[in-house]
This record gives structure tokens, sequence and C-alpha cells, in this order.
């Protein structure tokens, strides 16, 4: 009996050290379709911008200012689509970042809903969902920029479904 508890002492102690850098997060929603569905367990690297700040095509969870039912700040799941000090121009269902046309295969419909031409401020991201016609995400004023404060981790392995497990 003694041997069993010193076991659970050890693994609550290295599952304890584990949750300090990695956090397990679910998908709620369709808005990261095709790339995540709802349901999907994904794992977040919470020091992956300790020593670097988050890249274009980085996967990010953030809290937002959308309310949960429970009063809570919504997190959502978005991919960084802008950096500070880029311009960024959705125009006839395309998305242009300095004038430079974005691959968009990634995408669900491989169009971008909207019109828009903004400047991200110093500090902030600019964040959409893959499934941009069903996405709230830094195109509308309910999310807008992400400080980058607000950014909980970048999603770094995919633990569920199985048949697709991976590095992210």
């Amino acid at each position: 009996m003694k041997e069993f508890i010193k076991d659970i002492s050890v693994a609550a102690m290295i599952v304890f050290i584990v949750m300090q850098f990695y956090e397990p997060t679910r998908v709620f929603g369709i808005s990261m379709q095709p790339s995540f569905h709802e349901k999907d367990y994904l794992v977040l690297s919470k020091e992956a911008y300790a020593r670097e700040t988050p890249k274009r095509g980085d996967v990010v969870v953030f809290k937002s200012q959308l309310r949960t039912i429970n009063g809570k700040k919504e997190l959502l799941i978005k991919r960084v689509i802008g950096l500070p000090g880029d311009e960024i121009k959705v125009s006839d269902g395309s998305v242009y970042v300095n004038g430079e046309l974005q691959d968009d295969s990634y995408t669900k419909d491989h169009f971008t809903n909207g019109n828009l031409d903004v400047t991200v401020p110093a500090g902030e991201y600019f964040c959409m969902g893959d499934n941009r016609m069903h996405s709230t995400d830094s195109r509308f004023s309910e999310v807008g920029f992400v400080s980058f404060d607000k950014i909980k981790g970048k999603v770094i392995f995919r633990l569920y479904p199985f048949n697709k497990m991976g590095r992210i």
C-alpha cells in the first residue's frame, strides 16, 4: 500500500509539472474547419511565446472579450494572419498582408467574406478562423485585434481524434 501511495504521489507531481507548460483544450464550434473540428482535443504550449512572438500561421488560443453563458471571457482558437505593423486587407473574397495575396488553400471555402483595410497595432495580432464564412474573429469588433497578453498558448499537438493525432 505504501508503494502505491508513493507511485500516485510521483504521478501527481509529474502531472502538476507538465501542466505548468502544457494545457489540454477542446475545440467548440466550426470556425476552424477544415483544420480542426468540434470535439477535437488539442494540446497548447503555454510557454511557446516565452522567448519568441507568434508567427503568421500559428494557431493560438486566446481570451476574447466575448462572454460565455456563465459570464466568463470566452476562449477562441484562431490562426494568426497579421503581425504587429502588418497592413491587412480583405477584398473581393481574398486576404492581403502588406499588399501580398495570401494562400487560402487551407481554408474551408477558399473565400474570406468582408471588406477591411487595417494596420495591426504594436503588441497585437490579427487572427481569423479557417472557416471564414462562419468565424467571429479579428474582422469583427466583438473580437478585434488580439493583444499578446491575451494569448494563452500555441496549439502544438492534436490528441483526438486518434486517426489525426500528431504535431500541428
